[in-house]
């Protein structure tokens, strides 16, 4: 039985983008060996988007608020992109001290729970 998913963000700085979410995100963790971090992450949710091809992947997390988790972000000098209204969701991008961006976005439609 399948009990959680691994999610993999590569980066060209690993190091700072562990501190990130262990320090900035306040993200529970535990250390696999040698610093590697697995991150406990919250609720999860799946979506399966039609594309011309397979094997392309990507991450965002939920908020509940955007502009107040940008602000939230901000002030602990993370910086953002711009909202925009997707129809779906208000949708932004954080950036990962590595220099990632990681999408962001408050869902306009219903939320599974439980």
């Amino acid at each position: 039985m399948i009990t959680s998913a691994h999610i993999i963000i590569y980066s060209t700085d690993a190091e700072a983008d562990r501190a990130f979410f262990r320090d900035v995100l306040k993200y529970p963790n535990v250390d696999a060996g040698g610093g590697w971090l697995i991150f406990k992450l919250p609720p999860t949710e799946l979506a399966i988007h039609p594309d011309k091809a397979n094997d392309r992947h990507e991450l965002h997390f939920v908020c509940d608020d955007i502009e107040g988790t940008l602000r939230d972000l901000k002030e602990k000098g993370v910086a953002h992109g711009a909202v925009t209204d997707q129809g779906w969701g208000w949708m932004s991008s954080f950036t990962l001290p590595g220099g990632g961006n990681v999408g962001i976005y408050q869902p306009k439609h219903p939320v599974v729970t439980g």
